[in-house]
This record gives structure tokens, C-alpha cells and sequence, in this order.
């Protein structure tokens, strides 16, 4: 890698909405919220963390239900239910006959492994600290041509595959991925099953962001990197057919939208 690159890399990385984080209200999207001081939000069935500024975020899986519902609970001893409705969106379904059975299901000597790979990632994503630096928006961790959305799905055979998760970004291996915001590392390694080369970061409030298929990770877990930091390298490592960086977000187990997060523009 050239040094201007990555400077340029960089500074494009740093990039964010000018008006910061905002509502998206749709499944994969989330919704910024605003509670008087003192206040707690409550949201299914869980208490929700609100900054000192009362701002709290909630967040939408996938199939989330179109009818959402918050309660907040003032310091008087009233409380009041909010009322949200999401917009409906469409998946890219691919259908494909004539699989065979090895590469729709893994061999059984290997899910052991990805059970315990998977509870890794998992623990990774249990902590809720009061960092709020997303708040002011996420910067794009590369920029490139996009591979790949969030919610795909394939079916092999009449039977649904796990649906994409991520944005994939098609970048050649070597280029550097900068921290989207603010966050703790909270999981590095460098050989999982699936997605190879991974690094999750803790941006607060239960929200993370993944990078998969990392051909190099430039960080050690449990440091706090700043936005726009390198943390490492695109790669094509994992169970992938080609370079390109796997680009997600959790709020705690909902899996989010990339694209829904970052509006500004490549």
C-alpha cells in the first residue's frame, strides 16, 4: 500500500452526516430517541440505557414487527407508551436447485467448532457501556463497490439459507479499514470458520460493529481506537470466493443495516 493511499483511505473514512445519527424506521434500522432527565426507557421488556443528554437508541432485526412500542417512565412516577411504525422493505431472495449437500451444510466434524465460534461473538456483544460518540454518526470503514446487502438470502434446494447480514464491500485485499466511530475492542481473531479475519468494536449503548474477512488485524481487544484509526487490512479469508470487507452492526443480538447507519454518501 502506497502511503498517500492510505492517507486518502483515511480521511474518506472520517467522513460522517453532518446532523449525526438519525431514526430509520424500518427492519434493520433503528430509532434515536430523546427521554426527559431521570427518565427510563423501557423496551421489550428490557430497560434501555439513556445518555446524561436523555438520548437512547432502539434497534430493528431484520424481521422485525411492523408495530413497535417504548415506555418511559418519569421521575414523578407517571409513565406514557410511544407508539412506532416501521416501513416495510423487500429482501433479494436467490433461489438455487441442484446444490450439493456439502456446501449447503457443514461437515459435522466443523460444527462444534462454529458452535463454540459463535458463543465467542456473542459474549463479545453482551457489554452496554455509556460511550456515545456514534451519536454524532458513522464514517464508512472503506469505500468501494457494494457487493453485497443486507438481507439477502439464498435458498438451496426449497430450503432458506441463513440470510446476509452485513454490507459487503468489494475492495482489494491489503486496503485499510478505519474504525466507523469511537469503541472498545471487544473481540479480535484471526481464523474464525466462517469469517475469517474478525474484529467486533463496542461503540456503547449495545451497539457494534463487525469487519469480517480481514486478511490482517491491526489492534489487540480490549483497546480503545478512535474514528477513523486503521484496524486492519481487507482480505479474503474465511468462506468467502473473493476479496471484500463484511461490514455489520448489532444492537446487542438485533442485526442492523450498514447502509441504514452511514447516509452519507461513498
Amino acid at each position: 500500500m502506497h502511503l498517500a493511499t492510505g492517507f486518502f483511505l483515511l480521511a474518506f473514512s472520517l467522513m460522517v452526516n453532518a446532523e449525526g445519527l438519525q431514526s430509520q424506521l424500518t427492519p434493520g434500522g433503528i430509532f434515536v430517541g430523546h427521554a426527559l432527565p431521570g427518565s427510563r426507557v423501557v423496551y421489550d421488556s428490557q430497560e434501555v440505557r439513556v445518555a446524561k443528554d436523555g438520548r437512547f437508541i432502539l434497534g430493528f432485526g431484520r424481521d422485525a414487527e411492523l408495530e413497535q412500542s417504548y415506555t418511559e417512565y418519569f421521575v414523578n412516577g407517571e409513565l406514557k407508551t410511544f407508539y412506532l411504525s416501521l416501513k416495510p422493505r423487500e429482501y433479494n431472495i436467490q433461489r438455487l436447485t441442484g446444490i450439493a449437500k456439502k456446501y449447503v451444510s457443514p461437515d459435522e466434524r466443523v460444527l462444534s467448532r462454529i458452535r463454540k465460534e459463535a458463543e465467542q461473538v456473542r459474549e463479545a456483544r453482551v457489554p452496554d457501556t455509556d460511550q456515545g460518540d456514534f451519536f454524532n454518526g458513522f464514517g464508512w470503514p472503506v469505500k468501494g463497490r457494494i457487493s453485497g446487502v443486507y438481507g439477502s438470502q439464498r435458498v438451496y434446494n426449497g430450503k432458506p439459507g441463513r440470510p446476509h447480514y452485513g454490507l459487503d464491500i468489494a475492495v482489494p485485499t491489503g486496503t485499510p479499514v478505519a474504525a466507523p466511530a469511537d469503541g472498545i475492542v471487544r473481540l479480535v481473531d484471526s481464523d474464525l470458520y466462517y469469517s475469517g479475519g474478525t474484529i467486533i468494536i463496542d461503540h456503547g449503548h449495545g451497539l457494534f460493529s463487525s469487519f469480517l474477512h480481514l486478511s490482517k488485524v491491526s489492534v489487540k481487544g480490549g483497546a480503545a481506537i478512535k474514528r477513523g484509526q486503521i484496524i486492519g487490512e481487507v482480505g479474503a479469508t474465511g468462506r468467502v470466493t473473493g476479496a471484500h470487507l463484511d461490514w455489520r452492526y448489532n444492537w446487542f443480538d438485533k442485526r442492523l443495516d450498514p447502509a441504514l447507519l452511514t447516509l452519507d454518501d461513498q
